[in-house]
């Protein structure tokens, strides 16, 4: 063994010394680690300021706004290294992260939101095993533009073939943003039945069950929207949620070959009076309504449909109690002029007809929301989206590919409404 000269000999004992005195140390606390002194982990930790860089260091002061786009990253400066870190918004929401196996970088895996305050609690070591703090208070920017959602119907009650609408206040055509936005849109039910959201076009969602939804139910529909990246620099915005009840389950049937309207109410039959429906021409169309509107009184033109004025089809005519069943004007109302059709011949422009003391009691049965459902006609099909709430006339395998979360996302081309072939016959 080489000699050691004096002052490595010198240089030997403070090390031994030291250590034994760390020993000795390490026995004491110990021994007082009951009554909660000296214990390491309550040793106040250090101010890691100094050995932590932040990302967002340099973009201002503890009032920074940082881009929500980016990625937060923290990295350990020589000496150091993270134990541990803890990030999250004034809500208690958490942001998920990765940090390496050296303790040198940890970067967030999950999305920010935008115009949120968040704390990141970055706990360190230094190199002789010594807990250090930094604490890191920052708020993302706010988007420029926030999309927003607003839902229908207005708050109410409703029949059990009411959808839940939700109109966007901008569009949204990709279809990785699509799936954000709709699942970000939440309803629910009581008593509770599955459904689906359906893209009707890029600004528009309807909602409905797999069947129609319960009777006398509460539904809600609320965005959690906000804060949420939707593409291209965008996020979402607060909206305001939706409470509507359902009535008592109201199915009406009208067929056009027998010339009967028949009304159920929670399966049990009210009422089966005699009608008429479209004439050759202005067939009636087939399928599911649903009730939009209730009019007392309603000025019908041939003019509005463009049935020339002085045709042998123009008519100029008031019409009462009229049920709304398409925006482009096939209605249920009174039509007294041809009450000797009724039950037996089919006269109309594509309305229902039926007499003033019958049309009075549909009037006052029914509610936006109901069923109509038409069978026997002639006509054209019912089409889901462009002239009304023809939800219901698409198979709930077609409904789901509407959906950006179950399907694939078939853009649906709203043509123009159909005329109304919907007014009376003189």
């Amino acid at each position: 063994m080489t000699p050691l000269t004096r002052a490595q000999h010198h240089g030997t004992r403070i090390r031994t010394v030291l250590g034994s005195g760390l020993l000795i140390g390490g026995l004491v606390t110990g021994a007082a680690a009951c009554g909660g002194s000296g214990h390491p982990l309550s040793a106040k930790p250090y101010d890691a300021t100094g050995q932590i860089a932040f990302s967002g260091d340099g973009d201002g002061d503890a009032e920074r706004a940082l881009d929500p786009d980016r990625p937060l990253e923290l990295t350990a400066k020589s000496g150091g290294r993270i134990t541990d870190v803890t990030a999250g918004d004034t809500a208690g929401h958490r942001i998920r992260g990765e940090l390496s196996e050296d303790g040198s970088r940890w970067r967030s895996t999950s999305r920010l939101a935008a115009g949120v305050r968040y704390t990141l609690r970055v706990s360190t070591e230094d190199g002789d095993g010594a807990p250090g703090l930094r604490v890191i208070d920052f708020r993302t920017a706010s988007a420029e533009r926030r999309l927003r959602v607003t839902f229908g119907p207005e708050k109410g009650t409703y029949g059990v073939g009411q959808p839940i609408t939700a109109e966007l206040s901008r569009p949204v055509k990709d279809r990785a943003a699509r799936a954000r936005v709709e699942s970000s849109l939440r309803v629910s039910s009581r008593p509770a039945v599955s459904g689906a959201w359906h893209w009707v076009d890029d600004k528009t969602l309807h909602y409905r069950p797999r069947a129609f939804w319960p009777a006398r139910a509460t539904i809600e529909a609320r965005s959690t929207l906000d804060g949420v990246d939707t593409g291209r620099g965008s996020r979402g915005g607060a909206s305001k949620p939706l409470r509507i009840r359902t009535g008592p389950r109201v199915e009406v049937v009208t067929d056009a070959r027998n010339h009967t309207l028949t009304l159920r109410r929670d399966g049990k039959v009210v009422k089966t009076v005699p009608v008429t429906t479209g004439k050759p021409g202005f067939e009636t169309r087939n399928g599911t309504k649903i009730v939009l509107a209730k009019e007392p009184f309603v000025r019908m033109r041939s003019t509005t449909v463009g049935i020339a004025a002085g045709s042998s089809e123009s008519y100029d005519l008031p019409v009462q109690w009229a049920v709304r069943l398409t925006w482009s004007g096939e209605y249920v109302h009174a039509a007294p002029w041809s009450v000797g059709s009724h039950g037996s011949a089919n006269v109309s422009h594509g309305c229902t007809g039926m007499s003033m003391e019958n049309a009075k009691w549909f009037f006052d049965a029914v509610r936006p929301g109901d069923i109509v459902r038409v069978v026997g006609s002639e006509g054209e099909d019912m089409t889901p989206f462009d002239n009304g709430f023809g939800d219901w006339n698409l198979t709930w395998a077609k409904w789901s590919e509407g959906s950006a979360l179950r399907g694939p996302v078939r853009r649906q081309q709203a043509g123009p409404a159909q005329p109304a072939r919907l007014r009376p016959q003189l």
